[in-house]
């Protein structure tokens, strides 16, 4: 009994669509974090350096205004105006590729489901006691380490880069403001593509505990595991699930056991019975397909792609759709009219297959002739 309150069972997808639900599962900050950056940068380069060279001009624009009109509070408002719509034209398509990835990076994560239920009110949640504990537990410790990490590694390398860039010589040129403004750019996209990837690396590692961390949460007893299967069993929903699924299979192995029939019995468009006979292993002809209308008009449509004889025989096919299930025998009262299909249908192929062996040699003949002129 102590091994089946140990929890050594996988989760069931049952188990794991209601941990979704309630918001429990592999997610990592630093995957968003990642998806947004590249965004940025990803916007920034199809912007261009026109949007960078538009906001220097702008700027400096507004700071030589500002200088001449210094004490108009008209002046000032209207330089605030143009330099925020100015500000807005050029960075709205950036904030939208931030909020798509951001989005995005979650969906993924979440699998595209709602956590309805996690975002509903819960009591506990503001219990202190376990909030506390919350705090203080290994499993906060570990997210609070890698922070610490990823905050080293990308304070290390930023530093090493703004010396990089600080000791580059346009700052001791007498260049425009612009220019200055577009190498600012261009150097801010080069230190924000290396944190970018220094972060996949990190997140790669968080989202692999974060998933191996969930996985063992909702891990299962054996005998949580038979309860699930015992409910699942009485859930209508499953069971209405389980048999589309059973009529699904049932139906694609119908059609693939059409194409082997012997015959296919039509009324001729609203009943087709498949039957298949082997005198060697069969005590009488089975029926293998079966449907009305439009899976019907499948079965007359493979039967002519694999070359299967089709008889129409309206009084018969709607008598073998009523008295017969797929995979059964035809009933004793039917079998001197199938056995009346069946001879005709041999006799057809015995015919097909005398003509095709007995066929005169006609290349042959041409020849002879020919060779005889």
């Amino acid at each position: 009994m102590a091994n089946d309150q140990e929890k050594t069972e996988q989760p069931t997808p049952r188990r794991l669509e209601e941990a979704i639900k309630h918001g429990q599962f592999p997610k990592s900050s630093e995957v968003q974090t990642v998806f947004v950056m590249f965004a940025f940068v990803f916007a920034l380069r199809m912007a261009g350096g026109e949007t960078w060279h538009n906001l220097a001009l702008t700027m400096s624009s507004i700071l030589s205004h500002l200088n001449d009109n210094i004490f108009s509070i008209n002046a000032l408002q209207e330089s605030f105006i143009h330099g925020v719509i100015i500000l807005a034209k050029c960075t709205w398509p950036i904030v939208v590729a931030i909020m798509i990835a951001g989005m995005l990076a979650g969906g993924i994560q979440s699998k595209f489901q709602a956590a309805s239920e996690a975002l509903e009110f819960n009591i506990n949640r503001l219990n202190p006691v376990e909030g506390l504990q919350r705090i203080f537990s290994l499993r906060s410790a570990i997210p609070t380490i890698i922070a610490a990490i990823k905050l080293s590694v990308i304070g290390i390398l930023c530093w090493s880069l703004i010396k990089q860039i600080l000791a580059d010589p346009i700052f001791y040129s007498t260049v425009g403001v612009a220019r200055i403004a577009e190498f600012m750019a261009e150097a801010s996209i080069k230190i924000i593509i290396r944190v970018a990837f220094v972060l996949t690396f990190i997140a790669a590692i968080d989202y692999a505990y974060q998933y191996w961390r969930t996985n063992k949460d909702l891990m299962m007893t054996r005998e949580e595991v038979k309860e699930e299967m015992k409910s699942s069993e009485q859930n209508p929903q499953i069971k209405a699930e389980q048999r589309k699924r059973r009529f699904r299979l049932l139906r694609r192995r119908m059609f693939l056991d059409t194409a082997r029939a012997d015959v296919v019995i039509t009324n001729p468009t609203h009943y087709a019975v498949a039957l298949k006979y082997d005198p060697n292993t069969m005590k009488a002809p089975i029926v293998v397909a079966k449907g009305i209308r439009l899976v019907a008009q499948k079965i007359r449509q493979i039967a002519q792609d694999n070359n299967v004889p089709i008889i129409e025989n309206p009084p018969l096919a709607r008598s073998l759709y009523k008295y017969t299930r797929v995979g059964g025998e035809i009933p004793a009262m039917l079998y001197a009219a199938v056995a009346e299909v069946l001879a005709w249908v041999y006799k057809i192929n015995r015919t097909k297959y005398y003509m095709e062996n007995n066929r005169p040699k006609t290349d042959n003949l041409i020849v002879n002739n020919l060779s005889a002129d």
